[in-house]
């Protein structure tokens, strides 16, 4: 009965912060730091201080992989799995919902799909620039987005992404190798290194199969659950990266519409939560709410084997100096890769007349400068459209 309630704690908070986190992962960071080390202590800040790290180290969406992990700390396996469903639905289902009405209503006619798309110029431009401080700022490392930015933009296929991403990788394991020094860890995980191995065999499986099963069966869902898997699987540096895979996994096939792929992405923006749920609204674009589900669990379940796995192994890994230069060298390829989808679809789809670019600045200033809620740029971005439509 103690652990039930337990269960019921951890999916009441994180819902409630499901549907109260807005500002992207970073705002997520700190809103789980007050909520759950602060208020409720349910860690310390040493402990808190290691998850966040775990988190960037891997690919997937760091503020969800941190609420997961929270959850692990707070009730095991299955405290990690309430977590994540309480802290993911709000957003889910909304966009579901968005897409829902979207097809039904019309919604993206008359000038709101313009507006929405130079929406996902001004949100990725600004992720481009505080990324770029932070992961590139040496000679050496601009260089590598440099190469990641011409080989993606110049071999537009989802093999040179990967190509890119595991170059880097190799590049980074031999010159960012440094010696430091390390201090004790304190955080203590509630997961065997059995369990741990389980969880990698089933991520490297998946990721090994699918791609297989794809190519000798004909079925539109196995190929949804496989595109989303690599997506959510291959994916370093935040949600804003997962645009470039999705959009060249399902834009040029026909699967969902140039137009209705960036409405969503901008939608994707009002919405508190973790940026990944935007695979919701592709799955409901292409399949109803089914196939909005099946898209969000298929882009989330590599990050859930992959905190899984990893946290029981975590001490030994943040000890290992090349595997850190290996994700140093790969968070700055990661730079270059968004840069690439920034120019096109992003800036190619929207920036048409001097009055999209115009709506652009201002929108900008008003993310940037003034600070204004992501929900609120995106409405003024939609009436905004609706104006220049009108003109």
């Amino acid at each position: 009965m103690q652990y039930f309630k337990q269960l019921l704690e951890i999916f009441i908070v994180s819902t409630r912060l499901g549907f109260t986190s807005f500002g992207g992962p970073v705002a997520h960071l700190g809103y789980f730091h007050q909520e759950y080390v602060r208020k409720r202590k349910w860690m310390d800040e040493k402990s808190y201080a290691d998850l966040v790290a775990l988190s960037q180290f891997l690919p997937g969406p760091a503020s969800s992989q941190v609420g997961i992990g929270i959850g692990v700390m707070r009730g095991g396996v299955l405290g990690g799995i309430v977590s994540f469903i309480g802290f993911t639905m709000p957003s889910v289902i909304a966009l579901i919902l968005f897409a829902y009405f979207a097809q039904q209503l019309g919604l993206l006619e008359f000038g709101i799909i313009q507006g929405l798309k130079i929406v996902a110029v001004v949100i990725v431009a600004h992720a481009i620039l505080g990324m770029a401080k932070s992961l590139t700022p040496d000679l050496t490392r601009k260089s590598i987005a440099l190469f990641a930015l011409l080989i993606t933009l110049l071999i537009p296929h989802n093999l040179s992404q990967i190509g890119v991403i595991l170059v880097a990788g190799l590049l980074g394991y031999f010159m960012f190798s440094k010696k430091e020094e390390h201090d004790g860890l304190s955080l203590q995980v509630p997961l065997s290194k059995k369990i741990g191995l389980v969880c990698l065999s089933l991520f490297f499986g998946l990721l090994t199969i699918l791609p297989i099963l794809n190519n000798l069966i004909s079925s539109t869902w196995l190929s949804m659950v496989d595109s989303f898997y690599r997506a959510g699987a291959l994916v370093f540096g935040g949600g804003h990266v997962v645009l470039p895979l999705l959009e060249r996994e399902f834009v040029p096939t026909g699967l969902i519409s140039e137009e209705a792929f960036l409405s969503g992405y901008a939608a994707a923006q009002a919405v508190p939560g973790p940026l990944f749920t935007f695979a919701a609204f592709i799955g409901a674009d292409m399949n109803g709410w089914l196939g909005g589900m099946v898209a969000t669990f298929s882009i989330f379940l590599p990050a859930i084997l992959l905190i899984f796995g990893v946290l029981p192994f975590w001490h030994s890994l943040r000890k290992n100096q090349h595997i850190k230069g290996a994700f140093i060298a790969i968070n700055a390829a990661v730079v270059g890769i968004l840069i690439s989808a920034f120019y096109k679809p992003i800036w190619t789809s929207a920036m048409i007349t001097p009055l999209d670019f115009s709506l652009a600045a201002i929108l900008f200033f008003m993310l940037v400068y003034w600070k204004l809620p992501p929900w609120l740029i995106v409405l003024a971005g939609a009436l905004g459209g609706v104006s220049i439509e009108m003109t």
